[in-house]
Parts: C-alpha cells; structure tokens; sequence
C-alpha cells in the first residue's frame, strides 16, 4: 500500500486518538502523567427535553457469513440504544466503555501506560440502563462508528439525540474495530483492519474499504429489521416510529450511511461525518432523499480535498448540505478531542479545535438535520452562516 491511502485510510482510521496528532510520549516525557489530568470523566451533558435511557443488545445474523472471519457463527452486532426516557427513572448508570476495549484502542496509538484505560472506561455517561422509556413514538436513528473505531466514541452525540426525542441505535460490526466486547468474555479485534493493511496498494485497499461500507448496510439493515420487524430484538421496540429512519456515521460509517440508503429504502435521511466515499454514490442518486455532508475544512481530508465529496455532491438528488468545520480533524466528530483534552494531550496544531466546540457543533448540526428532516421541523441553522458558530462554513449552498 502506498503512503497516501495508508495515512487517509489505514493509520488515520485505526488510530483511535490521532485526531490531536498526540505522539506517543512516555509518561516521563511529558513531565505530568496523563493520569493525573483525568482522574474522574463526565460526557459533557445533553440539552434536550428528555432524560436518557440506555440498552445494549447482542444480534447475530445466523444466516450471512461473516466477511472476514468466515468461520465465525454468523455475522454478530453489538448494539448500544440509547432512547427518550420518563425522569427520575430507575436504572444504574449506563457504562462508556469496556475496560479492555479502551486499553486497545489506547494501544493502537501507543498510549497504553499514559493514559489509563480503566479511566476511560469509567467515563460517566448521562444514561440509565433499562430504565422507562417517554410516551410517544420517536425515529429512530442507526450510528456507525469509524473504521477501525469503537461505537462507545459517539456516545455523546446518541446521547444527546435521545434527549432530543430520538431512538439512538449505535452498531459496533463484528473485526472492524480495534477491539469490541462480546458475551463470554470475548474481545474481537480488527480483522477487517489486517485486510487492508495486507493489500499491496491504493486500489486494491480501497476495494476493501468499499466492501467495509456495502457490508455495513447490510448490517445497518439487518439491525433496523430486528429493532422494528416482528418478534423485536428489544422491548421497548413499540417506541420507534419505522416510518422515520436516518444513519448517521463517521468516517467509513458516513460512507455506510449513503450506501445504507442506496439498499434500503425504508431509510429516509442520512449523514456523512468526514468519510471519504468509498463505495460511491451512483450517477442515479438516493432517491431524492436529503444527505448532509459534515466535514473537516478546506485542506484537511476529507471535506476540502477529496475528490469523492466533490463527485457525490453533483450526484445528490435531494435536499443537502455539504458544511466544513475550521480547525477540525477527522475525529472531531467524535468523543474523542473532548476525552485527549481531559488527558492533557498535545493538540494537533491543524486541528485545533477545542473538544468543548467539537462536541457542540457535532450535536447541534446533526441534531438540525435530523429534525428538519425526519420531523419536518424548521431549523435556520442550516440554511446559512451562524453568528454563534462562525466555525462552521456553508459550502456549495
């Protein structure tokens, strides 16, 4: 694999908090302990109406064979749904993160003894497990994380959706993370990630990636058929409103996110953060369904300079929105810059953005999208520049 694809792809993907060009320094170096910055960590809070409950599921598709692990009994799904809940509920705390999950991905990028993994782990979140859901009916959206990335990095954001009168489905897929917990004390770790790194250049890593987005809309589909079909895989499944569906993702899961709505058209809306489109939108379309593309600004990748966001723009054919973001990096759509900024890591000076910002900005214009156009409501944050988020720029209006 030549050096572009691989730093675009492979490294930047994989490397869970690269997003702050954190190098791999050594506790000693850095003359104070990671540790020491976070000793407790609190998701920053939600600021809708609702309060927030929390469930995880194990699906598997026992009839698909896993793509990259083919001996594997079925393909398998780890699921966190986070959902608009009554106040004052029962429930513990719903965790962040598996302990040992943290500790690969820390390891990934060689931050495994400066930053604690229990700590990140322990992050506390604003969700109660199984606790009541809110009356009513809410649509339901599909999360999928980046390459190589945990689904527990866009907690914040599903979070937030669910306070906002969401049903937040968050999909980790089965060797395309660099480590997810399973029952039976399992840990999957990046099969799909080894495949890439195995491909001797650009194309041929690039097939594979496509084959990572079109292989997530299966699984995006098959998880929208066990929350909403008969004999539901979860009992609060009467909530969701199956008439009013989006998938939202980072990275690889952006690109998930079109080809989702390429094969299933039960999907209505869908939002591309930061991925590059590896399986390309077709000359055809989506359907006339609105896309919002969320970017990195003008000279980062991939919002100002990959030419797959140029091409999917001219064949979008529905309502849409390409917005970039100044001074953010590929994982500013993610938990990540609030967490390395708790930990007192380097900031990349090209992606300066503060963690507080990119959480805000990340809410609030997914959150636009979605109630513009999954409940039809009007939200002139999209419709131009925003004095209170002069981060933000309109491109191609």
């Amino acid at each position: 694999m030549t050096t572009g694809l691989r730093r675009r792809t492979a490294l930047a993907a994989l490397t869970a908090l690269a997003l702050l060009g954190a190098p791999a320094v050594s506790a000693q170096a850095s003359g104070h302990p990671a540790a020491a910055a976070a000793a407790t960590l609190e998701l920053p809070r939600p600021a809708g109406p609702y309060a927030v409950g929390s469930r995880i599921l194990h699906l598997t598709d026992h009839g698909r064979t896993d793509p990259w692990v083919p001996e594997a009994d079925g393909r398998e799904l780890m699921v966190s749904v986070h959902y608009p809940a009554r106040p004052g509920g029962a429930g513990s705390p719903a965790p962040y993160m598996d302990t040992e999950e943290a500790r690969l991905m820390l390891v990934q990028r060689g931050l495994d003894g400066i930053v604690p993994a229990a700590t990140v782990g322990a992050t506390v979140t604003h969700a109660r497990t199984d606790t009541r859901p809110a009356p009513g009916r809410f649509p339901l959206v599909l999360l999928s994380p980046g390459f190589g990335t945990p689904r527990a990095t866009l907690t914040s954001l599903a979070e937030e959706l669910a306070s906002r009168g969401y049903v937040v489905a968050s999909v980790d897929h089965a060797y395309e993370t660099t480590g997810t917990a399973f029952p039976g004390g399992r840990i999957l770790t990046c099969a799909a990630c080894d495949a890439v790194e195995a491909e001797p250049d650009d194309d041929a890593s690039a097939a594979v990636l496509r084959s990572v987005s079109a292989g997530r809309a299966t699984d995006l589909s098959f998880v929208l058929d066990r929350l909403t079909g008969p004999r539901p895989a979860w009992n609060h499944s009467r909530m969701i409103d199956s008439r009013r569906v989006a998938v939202v993702g980072h990275s690889i899961g952006g690109n998930a996110a079109a080809s989702t709505m390429l094969a299933d058209p039960r999907v209505d809306a869908g939002v591309n953060m930061d991925g590059t489109f590896f399986d390309p939108v077709p000359a055809s379309g989506l359907g006339g369904r609105p896309f919002l593309m969320l970017g990195t600004d003008i000279g980062h990748h991939p919002g100002g300079e990959d030419e797959s966001w140029d091409q999917a723009w001219r064949r979008l054919d529905g309502w849409k929105r390409w917005l970039t973001v100044k001074d953010s990096g590929h994982f500013t759509f993610t938990d990540l810059p609030w967490l390395a900024e708790r930990f007192g890591l380097p900031a990349d000076p090209e992606a300066p953005l503060a963690g507080d910002r990119s959480t805000e900005i990340t809410r609030d214009y997914v959150a636009a999208f979605l109630d513009r156009t999954l409940k039809h409501e009007r939200r002139p944050l999209l419709d131009g520049p925003s004095p209170q988020n002069p981060e933000v720029v309109l491109r191609r209006p």
